[in-house]
Formats: structure tokens, sequence, C-alpha cells
């Protein structure tokens, strides 16, 4: 037996979605935090979902938006301050301390992450419902990506923390690419690295090369970690929702490619 295998990520990989996530996230944080928003005007909400597409790097779940926004919005608003670490705080410093963060202001704030999960859901599928246009068109596939995906011969599986059903939508509405739900493994399906486990151990993979490609730096290390995932070849996009610091990093390790868009629909086909 001989073929390829290409476990995709689907934010920063595929899609570029972080038009879309950043005005679901001002929606929900609103609904969230009413009191949080009464002094944000329109301009002080641009310049919110502006630095969104900077700080896009430290997202590794859709949730984690919601609280970017309303960090974003007390940094602005001195009198919507109910955290101990935003007074002072740059845009910069949050993209550099992210993790640490953000478990201090889930505390702070008394949130928990089911229910921040839950709203930006039903918010996506309130949009998707009342307006499936506008939200397709917040999204946009990278340029030969979909092509990519269309014409290959390799067996294809979506590998996300997004939610299943808007990868899927996206996939359809917006490329024109209809993937079977069971080959997409969403948010609530496991850690990545458990699902490269499981794809691996499946009888009909068995000859298979594998090959993981992903945006964020992080996930690619927790393979590494994984001796059970040795057989796995690894790809960084450059592309995606990454910094030039961790480009630079990944170069340096051996397991891990850095690769292009040319690159991708290359391997792809």
């Amino acid at each position: 037996m001989g073929g390829h295998l290409y476990a995709l990520d689907f934010d920063g990989v595929l899609c570029d979605s972080c038009g879309e996530s950043s005005l679901s996230a001002v929606k929900a944080a609103k609904l969230r935090w009413p009191w949080v928003f009464e002094l944000v005007d329109a301009t002080m909400e641009g310049w919110i979902v502006e630095q969104m597409y900077t700080l896009r790097p430290v997202v590794e779940t859709g949730y984690e938006n919601l609280l970017l926004v309303r960090l974003l919005v007390e940094i602005l608003v001195p009198s919507a301050r109910h955290s101990s670490v935003s007074e002072g705080l740059s845009v910069q410093e949050i993209l550099e301390n992210w993790l640490k963060l953000k478990p201090t202001i889930m505390s702070e704030w008394n949130e928990d992450r089911d229910s921040l999960v839950d709203l930006f859901g039903r918010i996506r599928d309130d949009w998707i419902e009342n307006d499936l246009p506008g939200w397709i068109g917040a999204n946009r596939f990278y340029p030969g990506t979909a092509d990519a995906l269309k014409f290959s011969s390799s067996e294809i599986y979506i590998v996300t923390t997004k939610q299943g059903r808007f990868a899927e939508a996206l996939l359809k509405e917006l490329a024109g690419i209809e993937i079977p739900s069971e080959r997409i493994y969403g948010l609530g399906t496991g850690p990545k690295v458990k699902v490269l486990q499981q794809l691996q151990q499946m009888p009909q993979h068995q000859g298979l090369t594998l090959h993981f490609i992903e945006d964020r730096l992080a996930t690619l290390k927790n393979v590494i970690k994984e001796p059970a995932l040795e057989r796995w070849n690894l790809y960084l996009v450059n592309w995606g929702y990454n910094t030039p610091k961790e480009r630079e990093e990944a170069s340096d390790i051996s397991r891990v490619k850095v690769i292009d868009l040319s690159d991708f629909s290359r391997n792809l086909k």
C-alpha cells in the first residue's frame, strides 16, 4: 500500500477567519458583558477589531476571542476594568504573555470555558441563520488552498479546534467542497494529539505516509513530545496565525518543515 494522508488544521491553514471570529466575538462579548461596552463607541470598536488581527496567533480555541475583546476594552476604558492586569497593558504584552494572562482574567471575571464556548457558537449560529452571505463573506480561503483540496488524491482530514459544523459550512459554501462530517475532527473530539493517534491507528490508514499541517507551533511541539506520533511529518505554514519569531524557531526544529502556499498546493496534489 502507498499514498498519503493529510491532517489539516482549518483556521490559519485553509481559511482566514479572523474577520468573522473577531466580529462574532464582539457580538458575543456585548451580550455577555453589556455593562463593559456602555462606553465603547464605533471608533473604539473598530480599533478592537483591528487589534484582533495582531492578537490572533495566541488564540487556540474560539472562545478566547471573547476574552481578548473584553481585555482590549479594559485597556481603552479605565472605568470598565475588572481585572488586575489590564492597567498599562499593551497589545504586544498580551501577545507575549497570553498563557499567563488568560487564567488570571478568567478567574477575576468569574468566567467558565464551557459557557463562553456555547455563547460563541450560538452567536455564529444566529449570524448564519439570519445572514448566511454576510457570515460567509467575513471569511476567505487562502489562495490556492481550496483548489488543492478539490484536486488532491490524498486522504484528507480536518483537525481543528473550531466547532466542526462551522468548518463544514465554510468548506461547502465558500469553497464548494464537501468533506464528510466524519472526516472533520472539530472542537469536542479531543486534543489534536489524540486525534492524530486515532487516525494513524485506523486499519485503512496502514501503509500511508502521514502529514500534519498546522499554523500553531505550540501544537506541533505537543506532537513532537509524543513518541507514538513519530511517524507524522510535521509542517508549519508561513501564512497563518503565527509570528516571525515562531517561524524562525520552527526552522531550527528538525521535525518541523516551514512551508509556503506553493509548497502546500504542490504537496497536497
